[in-house]
């Protein structure tokens, strides 16, 4: 019995859950033995988007899209070609490795119809089977015009895969992501990738970043955590900030927090952080930094976001207004209950650098109470906002 292969190829740029589905549908109805997902290097029928990923970030991205379809296989053979990557040329090599093997050509209905354009058309229709995706009675008419005319000019038969498509394309999600849209149509794993690596100039969906957030923190935490993102977006909103942020650098301010002295050493080893005498002795001080090294790392944040986290507990000289409005949302969110909190709330809506400047003095004011010596940069961004000071501001 011959092996049943497909060879399904495409940019994969991104690939989404419409690729994941039409491929698994192939497999399924097709009763494939094995599945080639092949991304294309230079495609020859339309140009790579400029900034698109790197030819390697591609590949990887389509491994971990394709990674639940058990007989999948993602091949390097076209991204590691020099110019343009010709379907013909590719199924030639395939033959050399499964020579006794059924191929089939999976494509979508608008490649189908132009087959009979393809590079060296004669030649790959007769070492392929086409199997086309039809969305239903709308394109099969369509499909079966065109199947008459491969039919009569190659002598070549067509297999044809029904299956539910997904209402998307490849441009349209890449827009989608820098608008903090568009994850519904990726897998998790994809999605997480194109978050790190700060692809397509994605951001990341809120509703996605509070369930990656939550799950970092101990779960009496996450009240405080929501109430710092909405006090963030409120100030943000008053002082004419960056309102999204604002809501990014409170989802993410406490990632780190319920982690205890070593394995907060460990990710300032690990992330090359340089610490003091009293923050590698203070877990409430280091946390500020790991959480910032984190939310790069893990969410992509931007330089205005990770420096709100990173100074969101002792404050530094010449605050930009973002790291204000962290410090203070943080300081005055509604779950928040000591003395003069009011007051605290009030004043962060009518002067913020006073709102700061007192939020500092009443942090330090505590410390000493309790017996504890506040960092020194505390007291060197309360000396900056402070009016007598002799820094400007």
């Amino acid at each position: 019995m011959f092996l049943r292969l497909g060879i399904y190829g495409g940019t994969f740029n991104p690939p989404h859950i419409g690729h994941i589905r039409a491929a698994a549908a192939a497999v399924s109805q097709m009763g494939l033995d094995q599945l080639l997902v092949i991304p294309t290097g230079i495609p020859p029928h339309k140009t790579l988007e400029p900034g698109s990923p790197s030819r390697e970030e591609r590949l990887e991205m389509t491994r971990l899209a394709f990674a639940d379809i058990g007989c999948a296989t993602v091949m390097e053979l076209e991204l590691e070609k020099d110019g343009v990557s010709y379907t013909v040329q590719t199924v030639e090599a395939l033959k050399k490795q499964w020579s006794d093997a059924q191929m089939y050509l999976i494509v979508g209905s608008d490649m189908y119809v132009t087959l009979g354009q393809w590079y060296q058309a004669g030649q790959l229709l007769n070492a392929v089977t086409p199997a086309v995706f039809s969305r239903g009675a709308g394109e099969d008419a369509r499909i079966g015009e065109y199947e008459k005319h491969l039919r009569a000019q190659f002598g070549v038969e067509s297999a044809i895969i029904e299956h539910d498509a997904v209402d998307i394309s490849s441009s349209q999600l890449r827009g989608m992501l820098a608008l903090r849209e568009g994850s519904d149509y990726l897998t998790d794993t994809v999605y997480e990738y194109i978050i790190q690596n700060k692809l397509y100039g994605a951001k990341p969906d809120f509703d996605w970043l509070r369930v990656q957030a939550y799950t970092m923190l101990k779960s009496r935490r996450i009240l405080h955590v929501a109430g710092c993102e909405a006090e963030a977006v409120r100030l943000a909103r008053h002082w004419k900030a960056d309102e999204e942020d604002a809501r990014e650098a409170a989802i993410l301010h406490d990632i780190t927090k319920q982690l205890e002295l070593p394995d907060q050493l460990q990710l300032c080893e690990k992330y090359d952080i340089m610490t003091d005498t009293v923050e590698a002795e203070e877990v409430k001080l280091l946390h500020a930094k790991t959480g910032a090294a984190l939310a790069r790392q893990l969410f992509g944040a931007s330089d205005a976001v990770h420096d709100s986290i990173l100074w969101h507990t002792t404050g530094r000289p010449d605050m930009t207004l973002l790291e204000k409005i962290i410090y203070l949302a943080d300081y005055i969110e509604p779950t928040r209950e000591f003395e003069n909190v009011k007051e605290l709330r009030s004043l962060a809506y009518a002067d913020l650098d006073a709102a700061v400047r007192r939020g500092l003095q009443m942090s330090i004011d505590d410390m000493h109470e309790r017996g504890i010596v506040p960092h020194e940069r505390s007291q060197q961004a309360l000396s900056w906002l402070t009016p007598t000071s002799q820094s400007p501001h």
